[in-house]
């Protein structure tokens, strides 16, 4: 059973980096490609996507100008997709949308932005008679970094999904992977680190999931699982719609999470259940989790889900963290940008 240790002095500090009324909205999704988030889709209006438009904000200062790209190849306005980071391009796949706000089907299609051409390019897979993985929302996607991206579980049509799919970007193809522990789920997490995917929390329909971290293994293509005390004190208390990230601090490859929802709303998506405002670092290696307490100048976010987040990558020492907006236990959509910096 792993037991909660201290990281010395790496409590983290906080800094806002941004605040705007364009970036009002949760259930969107933020990628991070060099030292630039990019920012698409969400809503501000409980299942009325907000737009296409992508917003780009660089992570330099806290004077960064937000610029925001409308471009007629963009993916259609959705809420609850997923995206990850592949070769230097933001990837993105499925989401809810349209006048019924379903699941949105693109028969296995991957949409990539080039920041180098500022472009939309939709990757359809290359053989369409081959399997594919169906539309969905509120799933969860990383990637190795470099040509496979990989998308978990979520929202069809109807039910929710355990299933976990590779597509490889450079020859277009799907591969579906062993399915997930049960139960099937919507809001998980996701984080590929070392050869292998690490999955976390989510609400299966009835309950949020916590207390293990369930482990996939590419190369053998098998799930293991980690278990812990998810009390807040050995462990981070159940939750889902948080985030999950690969992280390098203290020369030492760990896992992030933060935020998230602990009790949903009777409203479903309409509402704001109880919402988590902590920061938790899981040692991969040793097996054992440390939660955080970072103070900041500007304060500390507000608790928060249904938000994205993803990593500031160091060329040396201590990666940080972005994230953004998502929804407040108030029930108002968020607007603001904060750093998480070790």
């Amino acid at each position: 059973m792993p037991i909660s240790r201290p990281i010395w002095n790496l409590n983290g500090k906080w800094a806002r980096l941004h605040d705007a009324e364009r970036l009002r909205r949760s259930s969107q999704v933020l990628s991070v490609i060099g030292n630039t988030a990019y920012i698409f889709g969400g809503e501000v209006q409980p299942r009325q996507p907000v737009d296409n438009k992508l917003d780009v904000l660089p992570l330099s200062t806290a004077s960064s100008k937000l610029e925001t790209i409308s471009s007629s190849e963009a993916p259609s306005p959705r809420v609850g997709s997923a995206s990850a980071v592949l070769a230097g391009r933001m990837c993105l796949f499925a989401g809810r949308g349209g006048t019924d706000m379903a699941a949105i089907e693109e028969h296995g299609a991957v949409w990539s932005f080039d920041p180098a051409s500022a472009s939309w390019t939709r990757l359809a897979p290359a053989d369409a008679s081959k399997p594919y993985p169906p539309g969905r929302s509120y799933h969860c996607a990383t990637s190795d970094g470099h040509r496979t991206l990989f998308i978990h579980a979520g929202c069809p049509a109807s039910g929710r999904l355990s299933d976990l799919w590779k597509f490889d970007v450079q020859t277009r193809i799907w591969t579906q992977a062993a399915d997930a522990p049960a139960p099937q789920r919507g809001g998980a997490s996701v984080a590929y680190s070392g050869g292998k995917v690490y999955r976390m929390n989510g609400f299966d329909g009835t309950t949020e999931q916590g207390g293990r971290v369930d482990v996939y293994d590419v190369a053998s293509d098998a799930w293991s699982t980690e278990t812990f005390q998810a009390d807040g004190h050995n462990g981070p208390g159940a939750r889902s719609v948080c985030a999950l990230l690969p992280v390098r601090i203290a020369q030492k490859e760990k896992l992030l999470t933060l935020f998230g929802e602990r009790d949903p709303s009777s409203l479903g998506h309409a509402g704001a259940g109880k919402m988590l405002g902590d920061v938790w670092v899981y040692d991969i290696m040793e097996n054992w989790w440390t939660r955080l307490e970072p103070a900041g100048s500007d304060g500390v976010p507000d608790p928060r889900g249904w938000f994205d987040g993803d990593v500031v990558r160091a060329e040396e020492g201590n990666d940080s963290v972005v994230v953004h907006g998502g929804l407040g236990e108030n029930n108002e959509r968020l607007k603001d940008v904060w750093v998480l910096s070790f």
